[in-house]
């Protein structure tokens, strides 16, 4: 964690000018920007980091194998890089219908052999663990009895969320439905439609196989993929894109860059890569608010979190007389502030009563992981450790570094009283939300440890413009 920044409010204009420097997009192409924040994409779904970036390459390479090329060949490089973008909107389905770690449980049920053997065994073996016997039993009779109908609404929910996405994003048509129809069939036994043949997308077929192969690579190496691709020939996969897989696996250097450490530099040279367009800053802002949503599509909780606490972030910030680009910087901040939650699993998230210790230490780790991800993207490298430090404190009791006074730049103060009055004034596991009135008494209690008390003050004048002035114990919903 970067302790350059002094909280002095002196420094505002001279770090606003940095921002316009290192925060604008410049000549960062949409491939590189999107291939490397996939890495918040792979948390979710518990897989080693870059599995979309190896998903695309094995996708991209059988696309080429066919000979798919130009905007074609794009919109499978992009349905394969974002395949997963709406898998966080089913992770409280998951933990609520197996009482499981959904990261654990998604991770784990894609390495089965695909057959109903294989999914009702794994529905044994992983339902309801920790919780009681007749708990445990009732789950697994729901499961048993509706769990046709439970798969299809919660693939559905995901794909369709995930195109929703990629249209946020921008994506054509046919990237929005090679993300929608990533779990249909090539036998028509997929879901949520029971597509079969030619009706899926040729996307939807290729990621659904560079997907199956990374996972099966990841586990039992090439022998494994190899195997697993060809005895679904047919059944899941389009015979075709099998067959172009075999053929192109056998390729020198086609493993190799799958193992390699520098595959996010091959990926990108592709040519879709290369035809991607320059984002624009404005482009930039849109996609950082698209993952925004995939962030509070995790927790019903958190349904709208990222861009509130932008709100609340930006309202101080022009209280305090930052200029616009400066603003910009830090609204981007305040958007990607929590993808490390991304990391965490819903049985803990979403817990009702006080996180046990381990718990804890989960809950702890998810600004480490939001930095962590945003260092490895350029055009958000200069605010990934603003990002990281949304919950350290004045006093040097926050976390994850313990940073104190001095430590805390004025942006990391600014976004943690954000955060923290929006999370009060929502509603969590635990508690009902807030009033306005209740949430700054509770700022005002700590002003000065835990908060910075102009950044307080800020937030309350902003607030009182939206508040109705005779109802201070208006609720927040009223005007969120």
């Amino acid at each position: 964690m970067s302790r350059s920044l002094a909280p002095s409010h002196d420094v505002f204009d001279q770090h606003g000018a940095a921002a316009s420097r290192t925060g604008a997009a410049g000549q960062l192409r949409l491939a590189e920007l999107l291939g490397t924040l996939s890495h918040a994409l792979d948390l979710t779904e518990g897989q080693p980091p870059g599995h979309c970036q190896r998903a695309c390459w094995i996708g991209t390479k059988i696309a080429m194998r066919m000979g798919i090329e130009g905007e074609a060949l794009s919109d499978v490089y992009f349905a394969v890089l974002l395949k997963d973008l709406g898998c966080s909107s089913n992770a409280a389905r998951i933990c609520e219908l197996y009482l499981a770690d959904d990261i654990a449980f998604k991770r784990d049920f894609k390495t089965i052999d695909g057959s109903l053997a294989a999914a009702l065994r794994f529905v044994f073996d992983k339902t309801g663990l920790e919780s009681g016997f007749a708990e445990r039993v009732r789950a697994i009779l729901n499961i048993l009895r509706n769990g046709g109908q439970i798969a299809r609404e919660m693939i559905e929910t995901r794909c369709h969320r995930g195109a929703d996405i990629a249209a946020k994003m921008r994506f054509s048509a046919s990237v929005q439905d090679g993300i929608r129809w990533l779990d249909e069939h090539w036998d028509g036994s997929g879901k949520p439609e029971g597509r079969r043949g030619a009706a899926i997308p040729l996307a939807s077929r290729i990621a659904l196989a560079a997907q199956v192969a990374d996972i099966f690579h990841a586990e039992g190496g090439r022998d494994a993929a190899r195997r697993e691709v060809a005895a679904r020939r047919g059944t899941w996969f389009d015979p075709a894109v099998v067959d172009a897989f075999l053929a192109e696996e056998r390729q020198p250097g086609f493993w190799e860059a799958i193992e390699a450490d520098d595959l996010d530099v091959r990926l990108f040279a592709l040519p879709p890569a290369q035809a991607s367009a320059v984002v624009t800053d404005d482009y930039v802002d849109d996609i950082a608010a698209a993952f925004a949503d995939v962030i509070d599509a995790k927790s019903p909780f958190t349904a709208g979190h990222s861009r509130r606490v932008t709100l609340f972030t930006d309202m101080i910030a022009e209280e305090m007389g930052l200029d616009p680009v400066h603003r910009r910087w830090l609204r981007r901040a305040a958007l990607l502030h929590d993808v490390g939650k991304l990391a965490v699993s819903n049985q803990i998230l979403d817990k009702p009563g006080k996180p046990a210790a381990a718990e804890w230490a989960s809950i702890r780790s998810h600004p480490v992981h939001s930095a962590e991800i945003l260092r490895k993207v350029a055009i958000f490298r200069d605010l990934a450790d603003i990002a990281g430090a949304h919950h350290e404190r004045l006093d040097g009791r926050g976390y994850p570094l313990g940073l104190a006074g001095d430590e805390l730049a004025p942006e990391v103060r600014m976004l943690s009283v954000a955060d923290v009055f929006d999370a009060l004034t929502a509603d969590r596991p635990y508690r009902k939300a807030m009033t306005v009135a209740e949430a700054f008494a509770i700022l005002d209690k700590d002003t000065g440890t835990a908060f910075d008390g102009d950044c307080v003050a800020a937030l309350k004048r902003a607030v009182a413009r939206l508040v109705p002035t005779d109802e201070p114990d208006a609720p927040a919903l009223q005007w969120r």
